[in-house]
């Protein structure tokens, strides 16, 4: 019984530690201070003015299809040329857009005293209606024109090839007879509700999967805004007003995200900033840099860069400092990037995701072996102890102190730790963890062929196949595992396990669930060996081999 309580207690605090952690990485972590939060409501106030939809425009890439409102200059739409909405179907994967219900925006402007975005959104102008990357070329630049009081603004996309970033900037001409003041703006805006989006399905969400936003800064390398934090302040909370050198914005979801890079320029000061608008229906985050005059006579150039699409580690981690953090892998992500850069290192050479998470299950699997012998060699000799510790019960059973003495001697004497087949556990505990959230979030899995049947290691098992043979491995490792429980009822409990966590997993990605299921079959190849060999050192595991 001591060690069936010390199993529980241990997993119970990795349970609680786990619960604690999770709950720790999603607070609220920005301190404002209430005259940078009185500066932040100048910007924000500005660039809340008129959203009326005006004239589109398309600018289409081999990557991106852009669709851009002429009022304001904002990416009302934005379709992911190379990646499929759903597999087997040709219509690409859309990622921003616009509905009578539900909004995903990626707004920019000028704002600030003389800013034209301050009073009501610009509306510019363009040769042409549609803008296409043409065959040979390697980039695309769009301009969109307006002049107002005697300065001229050109915003300008350019869009590359074989790409997801788009560059957004602004040359300012100052001809207006005096010296302007006002700042670049970048912003996501989203409705929270995403029940209200026709195409819910779009989002691609599983159980744990983030949907929200995150920003990072020159001081802090990744930090996470719920959208529950930008729309409701009712908690004392503040919207975001953090200054930073650099720094990036970013609004996420499965396997995608969307984001605006503030300038680098280093005499640059950018601030990050979060609202809410709509009735707090929409969440906002963006990112502007600080206001900048403008002489009478001269020009200015304000830079940007956004990143739409699929969050692929490699190129996001070369658009700008800390992007593929995006990949959020909780609080393990310093376990779960080298096990991503192992599986991708496996792929390179098989070519196919599911092999390779077979061999990277494997290699995990054979490198953690120590320690799962060393936690059958400990289980093993408890169970040896069985009839001793039976009889040191009987004895004492009136006398727990005496009990508890003679029981810690008994183990010194046999040189047993009676914790020596959790502290195993233990250690692999967070690498199970960080391969579980490895799988979970590479978008790389996303429409991913494995054999047969399985044509999408990102979504379950069209044909339950995987998760039953888990369910089925489980129920031999049962079998073939000593258990010192002996109450009836629990003993049910125990064999039902089989059966709940075949139904849990039938929900699971395939790619997971097939990781599980070698995991199991890795299992029991190892408890075979590790019988056989403690077998000849007289240590008898089996249940059905001690004596009672």
């Amino acid at each position: 019984m001591e060690q069936q309580r010390n199993i529980l207690l241990i997993l119970f605090l990795i349970f609680s530690l786990f619960l604690f952690w999770t709950w720790e990485s999603d607070k609220y972590h920005a301190a404002v201070s209430a005259e940078q939060a009185a500066q932040a409501e100048i910007f924000n106030n500005s660039i809340a003015a008129s959203e009326g939809a005006g004239k589109l425009i398309k600018i289409k890439s081999d990557a991106l299809e852009l669709t851009v409102d002429l009022k304001g200059g904002d990416i009302v739409d934005a379709k992911l040329c190379k990646v499929k909405q759903e597999l087997g179907k040709d219509d690409p994967f859309h990622l921003l857009m616009s509905e009578p219900n539900f909004v995903y925006l990626a707004q920019s402007g000028l704002t600030g005293k003389d800013g034209p975005d301050s009073k009501v959104r610009p509306t510019f102008t363009t040769d042409a209606n549609e803008y296409v990357l043409a065959e040979g070329e390697d980039t695309l630049s769009v301009n969109l024109n307006f002049e107002q009081d005697g300065v001229t603004y050109v915003k300008t996309y350019t869009l590359n090839r074989d790409s997801y970033v788009v560059d957004v900037s602004y040359k300012v001409v100052n001809n207006s007879g005096k010296d302007l003041s006002m700042a670049f703006y970048g912003q996501l805006k989203q409705t929270v509700d995403v029940s209200q989006q026709q195409n819910s399905g779009a989002f691609g969400m599983v159980a744990g999967a983030y949907r929200g936003s995150a920003y990072s800064t020159d001081s802090t390398r990744y930090e996470k805004e719920t959208f529950d934090d930008l729309v409701d302040l009712s908690k004392e909370k503040q919207n975001l007003n953090v200054q930073t050198k650099g720094g990036w914005v970013a609004m996420i979801q499965h396997y995608f995200v969307a984001s605006w890079i503030g300038d680098t320029d280093k005499n640059v000061e950018n601030v990050i900033y979060s609202n809410s608008s709509n009735a707090d229906r929409d969440a906002i985050i963006g990112i502007r840099t600080e206001p900048t005059v403008i002489q009478n006579g001269s020009e200015h150039d304000f830079k940007s860069k956004m990143w739409i699409g699929p969050k692929n580690q490699d190129n996001m981690e070369l658009v700008a400092p800390n992007l593929d953090l995006t990949v959020d892998y909780g609080w393990l992500w310093f376990i779960s990037i080298p096990l991503f850069k192992i599986l991708e290192f496996i792929h390179s050479y098989i070519g196919n995701w599911g092999f390779s998470i077979i061999v990277l299950t494997l290699v995990v699997r054979s490198v953690l072996f120590p320690l799962t012998k060393a936690q059958y060699t400990s289980m093993a000799k408890m169970r040896l102890l069985t009839p001793k510790m039976q009889e040191l019960r009987e004895r004492y059973k009136d006398d727990r102190q005496k009990l508890g003495q003679e029981t810690m001697r008994l183990y010194k004497t046999e040189k047993v730790n009676p914790l020596g087949g959790c502290f195993p556990l233990l250690i692999q505990m967070p690498i199970f963890i960080a391969l579980y959230w490895t799988l979970m979030e590479s978008t790389e899995l996303r429409h991913a062929p494995f054999i047969g049947w399985i044509a999408d290691l990102s979504v379950h098992d069209p044909y339950f196949v995987t998760p039953l043979l888990y369910g089925v491995t489980m129920y031999f490792i049962q079998k073939m595992s000593p258990t010192p429980i002996t109450d009836p009822m629990q003993r049910k409990v125990m064999m039902a396990m089989p059966f709940v966590f075949t139904f849990m997993f039938c929900t699971f990605p395939a790619g997971l669930t097939l990781y599980w299921l070698v995991s199991n079959c890795f299992t029991i190849f190892q408890q075979i060996i590790i019988y056989k060999s403690l077998e000849k050192k007289g240590l008898q595991i089996k249940a059905e081999k001690v004596k009672k």
